[in-house]
């Protein structure tokens, strides 16, 4: 009967949101429940199955941190070391934030440092090389300050891997993880995705028709520079696996206790939809007073989440290769999941009434390396959209995946601590989204968080 149920459930969702192929699995109580619907490819059909690859963007980075975290159960990496101490040629935009940022700091994104270098696709785009650039990369805040999602943090902690393992990080996480965890469907580039059965990416243009996602993933072929924070492919069954180890005792591979460690909170997250806070990678999530560890990837046309709930023995992983409705169709799978199963329903927050006044201090441009946030108000609303930079779009020879045009956002009411400039996503692709707004000393207001990442305020509103 739950089998029909999900099934029925996830063809209804697949249809809602027109998305070409859905992969979805739920693990409770040891059982195993597969759904998929539609085909991998539009123009060269295959039906979907829980064994199809589809892009899993920044799911990579649990895996990441699990090898990292089974060297530090090894005894060769130090959490609160400098990372300096297993990368000695680290330079970063300033001196003194390089000798201090420590491994642990990159685990849970408060090092400081800005989201990621734009791949140009020339020179050397390994680990290394990315090392070469960090300079280039601005620093948002002191390390240690407070937590911003960073893919070039996570792209470090692959560099601290390929020194202490003296290995190529791929191979390093082969022999660290996917290998001795059975995850044998699970690889990093399209030497290996090709010859198995895999997801083509879309995108939903402007006109409603769906082009097909170039590149492959969510960066240009040979970016492996970018494989520790998101370069990982995989499929359902092998995620519900990755679940499974998780959830278990280590199987000899990461202790237990190190694999429960990484669950326990180092940081807080204020108003964030990705969690209330972060352990080591996994964000923390309090659902209705079930404890919840999860992480999401967004991908050029695909999208991947995996939720699991430790204290019930669950888990749920959706993959979808659509943009940007793969990520509402993730979602919704996501709390049905949880209602059908656990009975765990998420409060929705509401809004608070439009304020003219509040709406005038918020307006204007907001931006990260490569993307841009446009806060608008016609009077009656205040309007969010999200798009890559005009001049990186340009500036690209392929194609890039559409932004999110405008749609309306709610502010929050204030509960002492928020003041009112948390907000929330009302419609649109990113819908449920929340965020809030950071000020100066002078109550200015100078940033704005989406997604875990700061974005800082570069152009007020006339």
């Amino acid at each position: 009967m739950p089998q029909k149920t999900l099934s029925d459930f996830v063809e209804a969702q697949a249809k809602e949101f027109g998305i070409p192929g859905v992969a979805v699995g739920v693990l409770l109580d040891g059982q195993e429940i597969y759904a998929s619907h539609g085909v991998t490819s539009i123009g060269n059909p295959l039906p979907v199955d829980e064994k199809t690859l589809f892009h899993l963007a920044s799911v990579s980075k649990t895996f990441t941190a699990t090898a990292l975290m089974r060297l530090v159960a090894e005894g060769r990496v130090d959490l609160d070391a400098p990372v300096r101490r297993y990368v000695p040629e680290l330079k970063l935009a300033d001196e003194r934030a390089a000798a201090q940022i420590t491994v642990q700091s990159l685990l849970n994104h408060t090092a400081g440092l800005d989201w990621n270098l734009i791949d140009d696709g020339k020179g050397d785009r390994s680990l290394a090389g990315l090392v070469a650039k960090l300079p280039q990369l601005p620093l948002i805040a002191p390390p240690g300050a407070r937590p911003s999602y960073s893919q070039a943090g996570y792209n470090l902690v692959g560099r601290v891997i390929e020194k202490v393992t003296d290995l190529p990080f791929e191979q390093a996480m082969a022999s660290l993880v996917l290998e001795p965890v059975g995850l044998s469907d699970t690889v990093y580039g399209l030497t290996e995705v090709m010859v198995r059965k895999f997801a083509v990416g879309y995108n939903r243009g402007e006109d409603g028709d769906m082009h097909p996602a170039r590149p492959w993933g969510a960066f240009k072929e040979g970016a492996r520079a970018d494989n520790p924070g998101g370069g990982l492919a995989s499929s359902v069954s092998d995620l519900l696996r990755w679940a499974r180890f998780q959830l278990g005792d280590g199987e000899g591979v990461v202790p237990a206790s190190v694999l429960h460690r990484m669950r326990e909170q180092t940081v807080g997250l204020r108003a964030s939809s990705l969690g209330d806070g972060l352990g080591v990678c996994w964000f923390l999530h309090d659902l209705d007073g079930v404890h919840g560890i999860g992480h999401g990837g967004s991908g050029n046309g695909q999208f991947a989440e995996l939720l699991i709930v430790p204290e019930r023995n669950f888990a749920v992983v959706s993959l979808a290769n659509l943009g940007p409705d793969g990520y509402s169709f993730n979602q919704s799978v996501v709390r049905w999941a949880l209602d059908h199963y656990l009975g765990v329903v998420e409060q929705e927050a509401e809004p608070v009434p439009y304020d003219e006044e509040q709406a005038r201090q918020i307006v204007g441009r907001y931006e990260i390396d490569a993307m841009c946030l446009d806060f608008a108000t016609d009077g009656t609303r205040v309007t969010l959209a999200v798009d890559i930079k005009p001049e990186v779009r340009e500036a690209s020879d392929e194609e890039m995946p559409p932004g999110y045009p405008a749609a309306a956002i709610g502010f929050l009411p204030g509960d002492g601590d928020g003041d009112g400039d948390e907000y929330i996503v009302t419609e649109g692709g990113l819908k449920g989204q929340r965020g809030y707004f950071s000020r100066d000393d002078n109550g200015a207001v100078i940033g704005v968080d989406l997604a875990g990442r700061l974005f800082n305020r570069v152009v007020e509103a006339p």
